[in-house]
């Protein structure tokens, strides 16, 4: 692989941002790493069963604004494959009541977020016609202003956002939320969700099925 030349100012093609006077990552292209649908990491095929290694792993993941994922070291950056999303949320605390409730997540690998305005929760609806809730774990770009999207490049004004990586709600805690939630006014229209972090996030109509 041709190294890119280090006099050159300019930001790598089809990555936002621009040079901040270290060398570009080496592309080692596609890794033979799998993030499977239950947050299981395997490569080649085989599962990593060292949490210790998946969440070194997991700090340097990112995701671009064509929606591929990438390990991103200062040296070297491959493309891993995600079946859905990286993370699982596997439990929920609830702090507060009403509009002042705080809703704090822990995914499978012991990140802690709380729904809310850099956290939200959105609530998709699966081919077999269930809810498929998520929440974001670390924004992307459009949230992070000033802050390097992989080492060696650093956000730039105008640039194309790139998505953030979200953890899909285990079934149990989506449970837990619908038990939470509460029909509300809004927007001139009742809808059935949850507050917390001062928003209100809706997670389906009182008729579907959790």
């Amino acid at each position: 692989m041709q190294k890119s030349d280090r006099g050159n100012s300019s930001a790598t093609p089809g990555r936002p941002g621009r040079r901040t006077g270290r060398p570009p990552p080496i592309e080692l292209g596609d890794l033979d790493i799998r993030i499977a649908r239950d947050g299981t990491w395997f490569y080649r095929g085989s599962p990593i069963t060292r949490i210790s290694l998946v969440k070194l792993f997991a700090s340097v993941l990112r995701r671009e604004p064509d929606g591929r994922y990438w390990l991103v070291t200062p040296a070297e950056r491959g493309r891993v494959t995600v079946e859905d999303v990286p993370f699982i949320a596997v439990a929920v605390d609830a702090e507060g009541e009403g509009r002042d409730r705080k809703l704090i997540f822990r995914t499978n690998l012991d990140e802690i977020v709380t729904a809310g305005p850099d956290h939200k929760l959105r609530v998709e609806t699966a081919a077999d016609g269930t809810p498929a809730p998520y929440i974001l774990v670390r924004p992307g770009l459009e949230a992070r202003p000033g802050l390097e999207a992989s080492p060696g490049l650093e956000a730039s004004p105008g640039i194309e956002a790139s998505p953030g990586l979200e953890a899909r709600l285990a079934r149990p805690v989506f449970y837990e939320l619908a038990e939470l939630g509460a029909e509300e006014p809004i927007a001139g229209e009742s809808q059935f969700g949850v507050w917390s972090g001062g928003m209100f996030f809706r997670l389906g109509d009182t008729g579907d099925e959790c």
